[in-house]
Order: structure tokens, then C-alpha cells, then sequence
């Protein structure tokens, strides 16, 4: 009998964004199930709770069955990783600096943890643009977002800069 392919995608998703969901759906056709890991951003200061981002990713990913959200909090991603039984670690990425970022973290888990796999999924086209920073910059200036979030996520980020 095979083991189960679960994978992990840690991230502090705030907010999540339609590249992040469509890492999401890529994630969950290749393993058996993948839990969305909600993360603090220690060099960060995170606009939502980690509930309300666990909230607004499981808003969104109630159709993929193999796929779960969990909030993480103050512990290190190959900690919960082995807990989860995770062989994987799942990232996106966007570009050439995500991947050079992405490439450094992915040696230091593997130093920490030699039996976990990270894997690089590329982000479709429409996506390479978007990342959470830019997302809350362009709303703090009452920039329309509504291309790059889920609609949940839009009103809210409306709400947080009226």
C-alpha cells in the first residue's frame, strides 16, 4: 500500500490572494491532502487575525475535498510539517526573486528536516503580479483590488481602510 502524499503550504496569507488560491488548487490535484498552513510573519505586522485568514481561505476552498486550513501559530514549519506527517512543503511562486527567497528557506528546512520535500508550483500568468503586500498598499489607498482577492477579502479590506 502507498503512503499518502500530504503536503504542507505554510504562508501568513494576509490576505490570501488569487494567486495563493490558485497555488491552492495546483497543490491539491497532485497530493492527497494539503493543509493550508496560516503562519506569523515574524518581520511582518499582520493586518488580520489568524482566524479571520484561516476564515477567508476556507470561504474559498470548500469544494476541494482533500484540502484543510490550519493556523499555525509561533512554531516552526518542519515542526508542523512532522506533525502532520507532511513529506512536502508546497511554495509559489511568481517570479525570479521568489524563487531565489524561496530557494534559501527551502535549504534550511531541508537542513532541519532531510525528509521533507519542498516543491516549487509556478504561479499562472495572471497571477505573477499580486502579493499580499502590494494588495493592502493599493487598498490603503482605496485602490480597487477586486482582480487580486476573493470578494470576502475585498469588502473586508474595504472595512479595514474606511
Amino acid at each position: 500500500m502507498n503512503k499518502k502524499r500530504v503536503a504542507l503550504f505554510p504562508g501568513s496569507f494576509d490576505p490570501v490572494t488569487k494567486g495563493h488560491l490558485n497555488t491552492i488548487q495546483k497543490a491539491s490535484k497532485l497530493f492527497d491532502e494539503v493543509v493550508v498552513g496560516v503562519f506569523t510573519n515574524t518581520t511582518k505586522r499582520n493586518l488580520f487575525t489568524a482566524i479571520e485568514r484561516k476564515q477567508f481561505i476556507e470561504d474559498e476552498i470548500h469544494s476541494l475535498a482533500n484540502v484543510s486550513v490550519r493556523v499555525c501559530d509561533n512554531d516552526l514549519t518542519i515542526r508542523i510539517a512532522n506533525e502532520l506527517g507532511a513529506d512536502y512543503l508546497v511554495r509559489g511562486i511568481r517570479n525570479q526573486l521568489d524563487y531565489e527567497y524561496e530557494k534559501s528557506i527551502a535549504v534550511l528546512n531541508k537542513h532541519l528536516s532531510s525528509n521533507i520535500e519542498t516543491i516549487f508550483l509556478l504561479s499562472d500568468e495572471q497571477y505573477n503580479h499580486i502579493s499580499s503586500s502590494m494588495v493592502k498598499e493599493i487598498a490603503k489607498f482605496k485602490g480597487d483590488v477586486s482582480d487580486f482577492v476573493p470578494e470576502t477579502v475585498n469588502e473586508e479590506l474595504q472595512l479595514k481602510f474606511k
